[in-house]
This record gives C-alpha cells, structure tokens and sequence, in this order.
C-alpha cells in the first residue's frame, strides 16, 4: 500500500469515530440515557465484529481462557466507563467539550505506564500534562474568568472518560504480543455487551427500534464509528510509523467539534478553541514521543 493511501486509510478511521454525535444524538431524542447507548453501542459492535472475524479470520478467534479475565477487565471497567462518561457529557454540554476532555487520555496513559510499567517521566511528557491541564481548564472556562458555568460534577465525569478510555491500554498491554488487535477488541466488547445488557433497562425499550431512525443510528453508531472507524484506522497503521498515525488520529476531535458546530448547535468561544488547540497538542507531544520506542499504539475503541 502506497503511503498516501495509508494516511487517507487512517484520516478516515479517525474521522467515522469523530462523527459518533451525529448518531447518538438521535437516540437520545427518543428517550435513551447515556447508559443505555453505551448498550446499543456494545451489543451491535459486538455482533458486528464477530460476524466479520468468523468470515474472514476465523483462526484468530482462538484464545488462551484465562486472558479472559483481561478482556472483561477492558470491556467493562474500560470501554463500558469511558463511553457512559463520555455520552454523559455529550448529553449535558455537547459533543466538543466531552470530546476534548476524553483526549485527556494519552496524558492518563502516560501517568498510568508511569507507574504500572516503569516507563519515565520525561520533561516532554511533564510538558504536555500542564498543556493539557491548561487547555482543559479554558474548554470548561475555568480559565480564564475563574468560574464555570458547568458543575463540578459534568467535568469530573468528562475527566473520566479520559481516564477510564486510557484503562484499555493499561489492561490490554500485557496480551497485545499474543494477539491482534481485532482479537482483543472484539473480545472486550464481548463482555461490555454482556455486562451492558444485565446492568441497562435497554430490553425494556426494544419497541423503540421499530423507529427507522432509532435503528438506522444504532447500526450507523457501531458500523461507522466503532467497526469501521477500527478497521480503517488499523489499516493505515500497518503501513505508517505509529508516530505518524497518533498524529493523525487528532483528526478524530477536530471532525467531532466541527460536527458538533455545524449539526449539533454546539457554541464555542475563542478562549474554549484554543483551549481545545492545547489539548490536541499535548496528545500529539506525549503520544508522538512514546510511539517512537514501540510500533503499535494501543487502538481506540
């Protein structure tokens, strides 16, 4: 694959997961809370990706029992957390403020390896925590009026989904020499699915996906921004430095915020813009430094 195809493969990955508002915005017009999206999100990937790996890479289905325990840690105490945190905030401030909170992720990840893996903590990465901690600061105007028409509880859960979205790398990092990342992506989302489906009122709204609309998003929101965003953005890695493909990846908040203006009546200010700016730039320092010493960067789910 030639390079230029590679970069649109992996601009395209990253943009089908910013357009996630425009399908999850309709379900909640139809009565769903963020919780119960998080089901729809994780029962059709699900079902999706397993059909896809039983088609085409039936062999790498197979797995070891006890890495079990690692893929139900990420389904649940990872992806199913982040996605509830993050379509919380969408719900309550818009899809460009839960957005740029969530790429607080590679700051945690790099905290997190810190401690868990030993990795150091560079002057680069020190850098690139204040940057982020400034830019979020001026996305929920805590700077630079020193007060915030959001509460105090709307940004922690922002600040969540960064954290628990930057879990997935530290759960899977231990098996990712064992097995692909359709692998383990598909197995996470095996056990969000089944721990979204006991712990969510979902069943009890079945009706509502005779709404064409209600199931044209549900199907769009785990085709387009889950199954696809995946396979397209792994594509694209497998023939660029992973450097090169974090980088890229910012893509993904630049085309959520755009959506978010455009679409979702999402109001910005000059001060949240470079707000979000900062944020964007202190993913691209910590990320681009760390990919540098490892060829695969843990996938976004």
């Amino acid at each position: 694959m030639s390079r230029a195809r590679a970069y649109l493969f992996t601009i395209a990955g990253a943009t089908a997961w910013g357009l996630i508002g425009l399908f999850v915005a309709p379900l909640y017009e139809h009565g769903f809370t963020a919780w119960e999206v998080v089901a729809i999100r994780g029962v059709f990937t699900f079902i999706m990706l397993i059909i896809f790996m039983s088609l085409f890479f039936r062999k790498q289905l197979k797995t070891r029992w006890q890495d079990h325990l690692i893929f139900a840690a990420a389904g649940i105490i990872s992806i199913a957390f982040f996605n509830y945190f993050y379509f919380e905030v969408f719900s309550q401030a818009g899809i460009s403020l839960a957005v740029t909170l969530l790429y607080t992720g590679p700051i945690f990840v790099t905290l997190l390896s810190r401690i868990f893996f030993k990795e150091p903590l560079t002057k680069r990465k020190v850098a690139a925590l204040i940057l982020a901690l400034l830019g979020c600061a001026f996305v929920v105007e805590l700077l630079p009026f020193g007060s915030s028409n959001l509460s105090f509880s709307l940004i922690m859960m922002g600040i969540l989904s960064g954290f628990f979205y930057a879990l997935y790398s530290i759960f899977t990092k231990p098996i990712t020499h064992r097995y692909s990342p359709l692998t383990i992506t598909t197995y996470t989302f095996l056990y969000t699915s089944l721990f979204m489906l006991l712990t969510s009122d979902l069943r009890s709204k079945l009706y509502l996906f005779r709404e064409p609309d209600v199931l044209t998003s549900s199907l769009l929101l785990a085709f387009v921004s889950t199954v696809c965003g995946y396979i397209f953005y792994t594509t694209g890695l497998k023939h660029l430095e992973a450097s090169r493909a974090s980088i890229l990846a910012t893509i993904e908040p630049i085309v959520a915020v755009i959506t978010g203006v455009l679409f979702l009546n999402d109001v910005l200010n000059l001060f949240q813009t470079v707000g979000i700016i900062a944020v964007l730039y202190s993913a691209v320092l910590v990320t681009e430094k760390r990919t540098k010493t490892t060829q695969k960067r843990p996938v976004r789910s």
